[in-house]
């Protein structure tokens, strides 16, 4: 006999025998729910106390019996027509122990999801009577490809409208079959939020549910649970999970997204309680990372962090994992497929990082270049749309993408300006940062960001419309540290000041990169600052002391060079201590004009 799935636990086996008999029960070709069934569920139902769901084909054969707590019920994903713009081939007949025969939003929602035949509530009282039914179908879809619901009821459940019922089955199939919104395939993933309550200065599901949006998610709900800590199995603790499978079931959710990053063991766990896909935050950024990167080295630096993250959360699940069997040729330690995924994993890695290592080398090359050139470096960095590559198409024209969303652009970009006094100088676009920036991510795109370490001034761009950027701010300057460029010289650029009626706070410029507002006084700041610790000096450096020409080159910023018998004539802007350092090659010659 078949088996009952769902919450047996507590049921005595000849009641369990009883209600596995309801396989037996066969609808008739125009009956929706025959008198038989509705009287047995309503029976068990009063006898248990929990809810009892029947899955029908369309043949009237029952494919599934589910047991639930009260309020809840097992709904287990059945297809039984194979075409995926179809109706399922099912439909799912429930009851509520409450007396209630009204359809919740968990039902309604389950039936799209599923896209069931139909979802069918029958309430049933404490004597184990039913008192009323009421049946649901996919409707038509509005504008925005939203799917509508059509319900019938209240009915008596032992005078239903049979064929009406069946006959809507199909209208409804063909209603799904013509519709004119898109395939399930093809359209946003609807994603749920799930954070723990802390004390950030600003609500991060928030910052969370941008990110999704550039993933190209469409969030339907947020969810956030105030605990003591994290819970080491579930993250929310499982009576929350179990809400959020309710709830992801109302909102035909596709996919969870958590705001912090999950072990192992809890990604696996709450899939298994909810029911569909769960990522954290870090897979979160990671993917839009791999959407964005375009570069072979950032596709590399993407890859990379991906497999690091993957790495650590192979876990072992039996059979599944092991390819050793029975028989001839296959006894022996083996190799579990485990052991295999994590040597390739391992092995991709090294490639990888062998790769990159490569791909910095010339990154290396490049910035040796520049300096020796003696073009200042200045580097762009901040909060991820802040709007520094809307600033570097101010500053240069660079054409780069700058749009509305995060990490809109991700790799690096140089471009060549000139200040006001016609001095060049190379900006360079880094990556944005965001609160909790993935360790692995930073790792891997370090070569990429010690840009920032490397530059003669930082221009940190600051989105001063944003209600928290004083803590994006923060996060900013912890990374810049912990990437050793905490003492490079910096212009805070508050930008979007178009959007803000305050000039406030005053250690800055304040620029609207969009409007093309305040780039002359930003300019004119950048000049001052470069400036500000250089002398300008005229020198003749005879061709016996050419060493102090290296040294000129290296730490100096050379404005003209002229090549004449008595040595060659050089003016340029020097720090103090590369003055000092040619006082003691040139000797008595320094100072000649």
């Amino acid at each position: 006999m078949a088996k009952v799935n769902g919450n047996t636990e507590g049921i005595k086996n000849t009641l369990l025998e009883r209600i596995e008999g309801i396989y037996d029960i066969r609808m008739a070709q125009q009956e929706f729910a025959s008198h038989e069934l509705v009287a047995e569920l309503a029976e068990l139902t009063g006898i248990l106390g929990r809810e009892i769901s029947v899955y029908i084909g369309r043949d009237g054969r029952v494919a599934d019996v589910s047991i639930g707590d009260s309020g809840k019920v097992s709904m287990p994903n059945m297809r039984l027509v194979r075409n995926e713009d179809r109706l399922c081939g099912v439909r799912c007949i429930h009851t509520h122990p409450s007396g209630d025969g009204r359809l919740s939003g968990v039902d309604l929602g389950t039936l799209k999801s599923m896209r069931l035949d139909s979802m069918a509530a029958i309430g049933v009282n404490a004597e184990g009577e039913a008192t009323s039914m009421y049946a649901s179908y996919i409707g038509d879809a509005d504008e925005a490809g939203e799917r509508g619901v059509l319900i019938y009821g209240p009915m008596r459940p032992y005078k239903l409208p049979q064929r009406l019922l069946i006959k809507e089955i199909y209208i409804s199939d063909d209603r799904l079959k013509s519709s004119t919104y898109e395939a399930e395939g093809s359209r946003p993933e609807r994603a749920i939020l799930v954070g723990l309550e802390n004390n950030e200065a600003y609500d991060t599901l928030d910052e969370l549910g941008e990110l999704a949006k550039t993933a190209g998610a469409v969030v339907v709900g947020k969810f956030t649970q105030r605990r003591g800590g994290i819970d080491n199995a579930t993250y929310i603790g499982s009576g929350k999970a179990e809400e959020l499978s309710l709830k992801g079931s109302e909102l035909e959710a596709d996919i969870f997204i958590f705001d912090d990053e999950l072990s192992a063991i809890q990604n696996r766990n709450l899939e298994e309680i909810l029911g569909t896909r769960v990522i954290d935050r870090t897979a979160l950024i990671l993917d839009i990372f791999a959407q964005r990167a375009t570069s072979r080295e950032g596709k590399l630096q993407v890859e990379l962090a991906q497999q690091k993250y993957r790495r650590s959360r192979l876990l072992g699940q039996g059979t599944v994992l092991s390819r050793l069997g029975g028989g001839i040729g296959t006894r022996g330690p083996g190799e579990k497929k485990l052991e295999i995924d994590k040597r390739r994993i391992r092995d991709r890695i090294n490639e990888l990082t062998q790769e990159l290592k490569e791909v910095e080398k010339q990154r290396s090359l490049r910035r040796s270049k520049r300096q020796k050139n003696t073009v200042p470096l200045v580097a762009l960095v901040g909060y991820t749309n802040a709007g520094k590559s809307t600033l570097l198409n101010a500053l240069t024209g660079a054409g780069v993408m700058a749009e509305n969303m995060l990490f809109a652009t991700l790799d690096p970009v140089v471009r060549q300006a000139a200040l006001p006094d016609g001095t060049p100088v190379l900006l360079s676009d880094t990556v944005g940062f965001i609160n909790k920036l993935p360790h692995d991510l930073v790792e891997a795109f370090r070569s990429t960001l010690e840009e920032a370490a490397a530059a003669d001034l930082i221009l940190h761009v600051v989105d001063r419309s944003s209600s928290y950027y004083e803590s994006q701010m923060t996060v900013v300057e912890e990374v810049l540290s912990s990437l050793g460029a905490g003492d490079v010289p910096r212009i805070n650029v508050y930008n979007k000041r178009d959007l803000v009626a305050e000039r406030t706070p005053t250690d800055g410029i304040f620029i609207s990169a969009a409007k093309n507002e305040g780039i002359e006084e930003l300019l004119q700041e950048i000049e001052r600052r470069l400036n500000s610790s250089r002398i300008e000096v005229e020198l003749c450096i005879p061709y016996d002391k050419y060493e102090a020409m290296t040294v000129i080159r290296a730490e100096g910023r050379i404005l003209s060079e002229e090549h004449e018998a008595d040595g060659t004539h050089v003016k340029a802007q020097l720090e103090e201590s590369t003055m000092w350092k040619l006082r003691k090659i040139l000797g008595e010659a320094y100072g000649q004009n």
